[in-house]
């Protein structure tokens, strides 16, 4: 099973770009999740929101457009398709889509940005508490869970270029960096890591610097499966060459 997940930053900026359409028929994926899709689905051209062989879910802030926003295509339909995870704080913001197969789940989300000041930082981690809390009762069940998304933190130095330059900047701050940690403690596993251990393996660059040409950037974006799917896991890659917007994809292949 091959899955897919891509902060578009605005789905309909890169359609328009001619990219998101050819992409998608390139890499045939199982699953595909977008994050930052800033569009409520009578936004969408037709061609977006029935795309192919593909169903296709949608979720999005319920107070405000041209923000946030997920969006998952999947080939196989699943039993059951939730925006949220049941926190009406949280979810009314449009940033997590579940999906239940069944014997296994996924979870897109798109983790709130800690910037705009100290109260935007505090509903962060507020949020990965939450949504933590909310694994664990996922894995007290016994599921098999894969959570992919924009995280927006780079877990360690190896996932941004200038780590020391940043110690002090959302997006690397020690309180966001010790979440990545908990989650991973609570049984979920980075599961890019588990093939690539070097660094320069990036998923975001600030586009008003150009630093995508430098490769100067920060892996804010993850697949995280539950331990119970860590032997399935075959393959965990990122695609820096695909452009349309500030962030790449990542796939992930599993046995399910």
């Amino acid at each position: 099973m091959k899955l897919l997940s891509w902060n578009v930053n605005g789905l309909r900026a890169v359609h328009r770009k001619e990219l998101f359409l050819p992409w998608i028929e390139e890499q045939d994926a199982d699953v595909v999740c977008l994050q930052e899709t800033k569009a409520h689905p009578e936004q969408l051209p037709e061609e977006i929101l029935n795309l192919g062989s593909y169903h296709s879910y949608f979720a999005a802030p319920n107070y405000r457009k041209g923000y946030s926003g997920t969006a998952i295509y999947t080939k196989k339909k699943p039993k059951s398709v939730t925006p949220g995870f049941g926190i009406d704080l949280y979810d009314r913001e449009g940033r997590t889509i579940v999906a239940d197969y069944g014997s296994f789940v996924v979870i897109n989300c798109y983790f709130p940005n800690g910037g705009m000041g100290p109260e935007r930082l505090q509903f962060k981690l507020d949020f990965y508490d939450e949504f933590l809390a909310y694994l664990d009762k996922l894995v007290a069940k016994k599921k098999k869970v894969i959570v992919c998304g924009d995280v927006n933190t780079a877990h360690n130095e190896i996932d941004l270029t200038h780590p020391k330059a940043n110690e002090k900047n959302t997006g690397f701050l020690p309180e966001e960096r010790a979440w990545i940690d908990k989650l991973i403690s609570h049984g979920f596993v980075d599961t890019f890591r588990m093939f690539n251990s070097d660094g320069e393996n990036y998923t975001y660059w600030d586009m008003k610097t150009r630093a995508r040409d430098r490769n100067v950037g920060w892996r804010l974006d993850y697949f995280y499966v539950s331990q119970n799917l860590k032997k399935k896991v075959t393959a965990a890659t990122i695609q820096p060459q695909v452009m349309g917007s500030d962030h790449c994809p990542i796939c992930l292949e599993v046995s399910l």
